[in-house]
């Protein structure tokens, strides 16, 4: 599997996870709310809180980079 599509499913399942969670907590604490506002909150949500995934090139090799907002800095994978 190439590094770029590494990244792209690393991205995806991050957020699909974090999504997931908030969404049924989020539901299960503010139970008067509606789905639509819910799944928006969580998608705001687990989009500022997922890792984020990058390749980077060094000369020939390509490095596959997490950030995240829990750790400071870039992180090699």
């Amino acid at each position: 599997m190439k590094s770029k599509t590494r990244a792209v499913v690393y991205n995806f399942l991050g957020f699909a996870i974090l999504f997931l969670i908030l969404r049924f907590a989020l539901g299960y604490f503010f139970d008067g709310i509606g789905r639509f506002y819910l799944a928006l909150a969580s998608a705001i949500a687990a989009s500022v809180l997922a890792p984020k995934f990058a390749v980077v090139k060094e000369g020939a090799r390509e490095k596959l980079m997490m950030k995240w907002i829990f750790i400071k800095g870039f992180r090699e994978i």
